[in-house]
């Protein structure tokens, strides 16, 4: 009788230990009796009290420093330090080739990346972008004598391209059938000297940007392209795929240093007095079949 009982007991307590082993097991996968949620990429920027972005330090005049100067600055730089002031927390950069930007976010090495990076659908499949800091549209850089022999977007075929592989606008360029030379992490006037000496044909790019980095090259035999404005388009910030609550906050900042035209007044600062925060008043021609 007691060798039962104790049988009893015994089997007993086993399905009360196994019992006890799956509701915990239950807890920590986040079943009914998880009282914890998973860290957001807000919640750490808070605990660590910085925000690190990723940026090129050599897009002129977007991110860039100035000659005799160890000091980042430019049109996205200055709207990150009054975003990351207005956010409460401390702010640093990280530099990388513009091939490589994405991929820093992808592996956690930033918090986000702002680099003059055009919103794109085929983009935003893999990462969150805030509301658009800029609108503009793409122009052409080429030879100043002769056009570099380019007179319609179709012409583009068989030339070649100077710039980064993965930006959009060697996708256009490709798009055309242009062969695209590839750079590092260099500065405009590589590029640009690239195309007056012939070893490429043509760099499209934003308008901004062009305009402003041949005023500061003016001995160089070049020129953007009087005939060929195209493919609009609106730049934000890009930070991870799925980090809304982060979202919400930069875009709320956005939004006031927009309403308080703080963002018109860095843009004419760095674009020559004019505001790159507001769409241009320019018909710039949509590329159809242009998957990006």
């Amino acid at each position: 009788m007691k060798k039962w009982l104790l049988s009893i007991l015994i089997l007993t307590l086993a399905v009360v230990l196994i019992a006890c082993g799956s509701e915990n097991e239950e807890d920590s996968s986040g079943g009914e009796g998880d009282s914890s949620s998973e860290t957001s990429k807000w919640d750490e920027i808070q605990e660590e009290g910085e925000l690190v972005v990723g940026t090129s330090g050599t897009l002129y005049p977007a991110s860039f420093y100035p000659e005799d100067s160890d000091e980042l600055t430019g049109y996205d730089v200055e709207i990150m330090k009054e975003l990351a002031d207005r956010l409460e927390v401390d702010l640093s950069f990280e530099e990388y080739g513009v091939d490589g930007l994405l991929s820093s976010i992808e592996s956690g090495r930033v918090d986000m990346v702002m680099n003059d990076m055009e919103i794109t659908e085929e983009r935003q499949e893999s990462f969150t972008f805030s509301e658009p800091y800029k609108h503009s549209y793409s122009t052409m850089v080429v030879r100043e004598d002769d056009l570099s022999g380019i007179e319609s977007l179709e012409d583009i075929e068989g030339k070649v391209h100077g710039g980064g592989a993965t930006t959009v606008y060697a996708q256009i360029a490709e798009h055309f059938g242009a062969e695209i030379k590839s750079y590092g992490n260099v500065t405009n006037d590589v590029y640009l000297r690239d195309v007056e000496n012939g070893r490429t044909d043509l760099i499209i790019n934003d308008y901004y940007l062009q305009s402003l980095a041949l005023e500061a090259l003016p001995e160089l035999e070049v020129t953007i392209h009087p005939d060929l404005q195209f493919h609009p388009k609106e730049s934000g910030i890009v930070m991870p795929e799925g980090e809304d609550e982060l979202k919400e906050k930069v875009d709320e900042k956005l939004n006031e240093m927009r309403e308080d035209g703080t963002l018109t007044e860095i843009s004419e600062e760095f674009y020559g007095g004019q505001d790159a925060s507001e769409e241009p008043d320019v018909d710039a021609e949509e590329i159809e079949g242009l998957d990006i």
